[in-house]
C-alpha cells in the first residue's frame, strides 16, 4: 500500500511565471533523465528483488516513494510558470506579466511558439508525461535486471544524468523560487549518488561485483579477450589509462591493448530464397 500527504516535500514557488522554462522543465519530468524515468525504476527494481535480504527492496521502495514527490513538485512548478502564459496572440501582451517582459522586441507569438502547444491543447496549462519535445514517457529505458548489482550501476548513472539535467535548469533560471527547488532536487541527487554507491561497495565493491553476473564460471569466458583494450585507429596513437596496463578493477586479470584486426571471415550468406523478396541479380 502506498499513502500520500496532500502538502508537497519541499515548497514549490515561481515569482516571474515563465511559459518556455514550463518547456524545458518537461525535460525533468518525461525525459530519459527525468524524475518518471527513476521513479518507476527503482519500483521495478524493488518489485522484482530477490536478493538474501529484504533490506535492498525496502530500501528501494522508500526511494521510489520519495520519487513520487519530486514528479509532483516539478508538475507542480510546470503549471505555476503557466500561470500567466497566453493561450492566443489575441491576448493583450502588454497587461500580461510574461510576454509585456518580452514587448520591448518581441510579442506574444514569441511566448506561444516556445512553448509546448499540447500545454494549451490537452492540458489545459498543466504538466503532462512527456520530456521538453513533448514526446511521452514510455517506460523503454527503465531498467530492472533482477542483478543487484547491475541495477546499482544503471542507478548511479540515472542519477548521474538526472543531476546534470537538474544543474542546467539550475543555470537556465533566474527566478528564485526555480533556483530554490532545483538546488533541493540537486542535493537529492547528490545522495541517490552516494546511496547506490554505498550498496555496491557494501556488496564488496569492483572485486565482490564484477563482472556481472559473477555468478558465471570466467574459466569458460574468452581468456585472450577479457580484459584487453581493442585499439581501433589506424592513425592515432592508443589512448594510454588506466584500462590499458596494470591489474584489472576486479583483480581477475591484467590490462593489456590488442590492435583491433579480423579474427574472422568475410561472411558469405549465400544467394537469397526465391520467397524472400530480395532483388535477384538478372544474368543475361
Amino acid at each position: 500500500m502506498y499513502y500520500f500527504d496532500a502538502r508537497l516535500q519541499y515548497p514549490v514557488t515561481v515569482e516571474k511565471p515563465n511559459p518556455i522554462f514550463a518547456r524545458m522543465l518537461q525535460q525533468a519530468i518525461g525525459g530519459i533523465e527525468g524524475e518518471i524515468r527513476v521513479c518507476m525504476q527503482y519500483f521495478f527494481q524493488a518489485w522484482g528483488n530477490r536478493a538474501p535480504t529484504p533490506k535492498y527492496r525496502d530500501m528501494l521502495l522508500h526511494t521510489a516513494t520519495e520519487e513520487i514527490g519530486h514528479i509532483e513538485m516539478i508538475a507542480t512548478a510546470v503549471a505555476l510558470n503557466l500561470a500567466d502564459a497566453p493561450a492566443s496572440l489575441q491576448e493583450n501582451g502588454a497587461a500580461d506579466s510574461i510576454v509585456g517582459a518580452v514587448m520591448g522586441g518581441g510579442n506574444p507569438k514569441h511566448a506561444i511558439e516556445g512553448m509546448l502547444h499540447r500545454h494549451i491543447l490537452s492540458t489545459g496549462m498543466a504538466a503532462y508525461p512527456a520530456d521538453a519535445d513533448g514526446v511521452p514517457f514510455n517506460m523503454s529505458h527503465i531498467y530492472a535486471s533482477g542483478n543487484i548489482a547491475a541495477d546499482m550501476y544503471c542507478n548511479v548513472a540515472a542519477e548521474a544524468t538526472g543531476r546534470v539535467l537538474a544543474v542546467r535548469l539550475f543555470n537556465a533560471t533566474d527566478d528564485a523560487g526555480m533556483k530554490k527547488m532545483l538546488h533541493y532536487n540537486i542535493a537529492r541527487d547528490t545522495m541517490h549518488q552516494q546511496q547506490w554507491l554505498a550498496v555496491l561497495e557494501e556488496l564488496g565493491g569492483f572485486k565482490g561485483t564484477l563482472p556481472i553476473p559473477n555468478s558465471f564460471p570466467q574459466a569458460q569466458e574468452d581468456q585472450e579477450n577479457n580484459y584487453n583494450f581493442y585499439a581501433s585507429a589506424v592513425d592515432k596513437s592508443v589512448p594510454e589509462g588506466r584500462w590499458t596496463s596494470g591489474p584489472s578493477l576486479d583483480g581477475n586479470g591484467t590490462y593489456s591493448v590488442f590492435q583491433n584486426k579480423p579474427m574472422g571471415e568475410e561472411p558469405k550468406l549465400g544467394p537469397a530464397r526465391p520467397d524472400s523478396g530480395a532483388e535477384q541479380q538478372q544474368i543475361g
